[in-house]
């Protein structure tokens, strides 16, 4: 959502000193608003001992944002070879790691089962024969097939890359059993940036009746079942947020019914990203010019490179300028890729924009700098964290040029024809 009321009463009064100091463009994320929502997702669930959450790397792949969640004994949901790397730099050992990868190599494989080993999420049935180490414990991607997701980025389950399916999964896990496992976990990700918690909770209910169903089949217990990530927020001011209250109330009665007829329930595990860090980041960035065509465009210092979703989805992101409320104009804001799509907002209403003024990019703590790219030689921005007791911290300095060049130094190595 929108950045709140109570971060920009602690952020805007120091915001030019913050852009004067560090140098504009930079992605800030405020640390006592990340800390709020994870307590906010852990009293919710409560009443049946809490929730595991798995931070999902992918969204904001920085070692301090990554030590926050630790430090609120979140595990961390990882996807390659590198956030593996990442997590384990912070501590994550084990179980405290989920590894959910697709299309998964034999090297991937390896760095799993390496420095503690974690949680291994399979994501088709025939990765079971190559995992070269099988784990004890295993967790299988589910992929229900035919089943209305209503959620558009996900699409149709039968058109996804994702998971095992239906008529596959109870078959994963008889083989995992054969392989060795003893301990099972089953995970699903059948939403992304979902605002309607009624579909979370059909998620947890179809998780819960094939833990039944392979359960019966098998005659297995399921340490745990994990929802996936997908919660939403609300881009727009004038989207409601995700009632997290009832969607908490409507998962537990769930698991108490489940309680009740097989007499211990999962442990409830969710994979949130966005959700977590998403409104508690803001790109800032100062503008620059001004051009009046066919129409007015504001160029501002940052360009998708810094932020590719309004470019590549089409996505809005809210944009405000600090002191200005009255809308004035209605103008195209602009970054300086040789792309026609490197615009942050087209034909918006905004306050007047005179060069110099900073520009506020709200909701990017999530997919904002970590979706960053180098085409056309742009350099991604630096990433500062305003913390709990005030301060502002530089988490991630800006590339440089020599980043840039680093991959054209090499040993030279060359293979002859007729080798």
């Amino acid at each position: 959502m929108p950045m709140s009321d109570d971060f920009q009463q602690r952020l805007l009064p120091r915001l030019e000193r913050i852009a004067e100091h560090f140098g504009t463009p930079f992605h800030l994320y405020d640390e006592q608003g990340i800390r709020a929502t994870g307590r906010a997702l852990r009293e919710a669930f409560a009443p049946i001992g809490g929730i595991q959450e798995y931070y999902a790397v992918k969204a904001l792949p920085n070692p301090r944002i990554l030590e926050i969640m630790r430090d609120m004994g979140f595990g961390l949901d990882c996807s390659s070879i590198a956030e593996l790397e990442l997590g384990r730099r912070v501590g994550a050992r084990g179980e405290e790691i989920m590894f959910t990868s697709n299309n998964t190599s034999h090297e991937e494989f390896l760095a799993a089962a390496a420095d503690g080993g974690c949680i291994l999420n399979l994501d088709d049935i025939s990765l079971i024969d190559k995992v070269p180490e099988f784990p004890e414990l295993i967790c299988f991607r589910y992929n229900p097939g035919n089943r209305r997701t209503g959620n558009s980025i996900i699409g149709k389950p039968e058109e996804a890359k994702y998971g095992v399916a239906h008529d596959q999964i109870v078959d994963a896990y008889r083989r995992a059993i054969g392989r060795g496992a003893r301990r099972f976990g089953l995970h699903t990700m059948m939403a992304s940036n979902e605002l309607h918690h009624e579909y979370m909770v059909e998620t947890a209910r179809m998780l819960l009746e094939q833990v039944e169903r392979i359960s019966g089949e098998l005659g297995i217990r399921f340490e745990f079942i994990n929802i996936g990530g997908g919660l939403g927020i609300p881009y727009r001011p004038d989207q409601p947020p995700l009632d997290l209250a009832a969607m908490a109330a409507q998962i537990i009665a769930l698991f108490q019914d489940f309680r009740e007829r097989h007499g211990y329930t999962p442990r409830l595990c969710m994979e949130s990203g966005r959700f977590m860090t998403g409104p508690h980041g803001v790109l800032v960035t100062r503008a620059i010019n001004r051009k009046e065509i066919y129409r007015t465009h504001v160029g501002v210092d940052a360009c998708m490179s810094a932020l590719m979703r309004p470019g590549m989805y089409g996505a809005y992101h809210h944009i405000t300028v600090p002191g200005r409320e009255t809308l004035e104009e209605t103008v195209d804001v602009v970054g300086s890729l040789c792309e026609n799509n490197d615009k942050f907002a087209i034909q918006r209403p905004l306050p007047r924009i005179q060069d110099g003024d900073l520009v506020l990019i709200h909701d990017t703590g999530a997919h904002g700098h970590a979706m960053g790219f180098n085409y056309n030689g742009k350099l991604r921005p630096q990433e500062l964290l305003l913390r709990t007791d005030g301060s502002v911290e530089r988490i991630r300095r800006a590339e440089t040029l020599d980043d840039y060049f680093a991959t054209l130094a090499f040993e030279p190595d060359r293979l002859e024809q007729g080798a």
